[in-house]
């Protein structure tokens, strides 16, 4: 079967270029597959290794990252 890449008008704006974290202000090409993706008040917010981890709980516990 063969599968066909999908153009670039069908990629979701927010995951293609640069991707700063939320929280800290880090940036990366393109969302690392370490980093954490939440989706707050229907708005994708990607955030780093370091502060996943230092709001892990509140993350699985799926509070707005205006919680923390």
């Amino acid at each position: 079967m063969d599968q066909k890449t999908p153009d670039s008008a069908q990629l979701d704006p927010e995951t293609t270029g640069p991707i700063t974290c939320a929280r800290c202000g880090t940036k990366a090409d393109g969302p690392p597959p370490t980093w954490t993706c939440s989706v707050e008040n229907g708005t994708r917010r990607y955030f780093c290794d370091d502060c996943a981890r230092a709001n892990i709980r509140a993350i699985e516990g799926r509070l707005d990252s205006s919680w923390w």
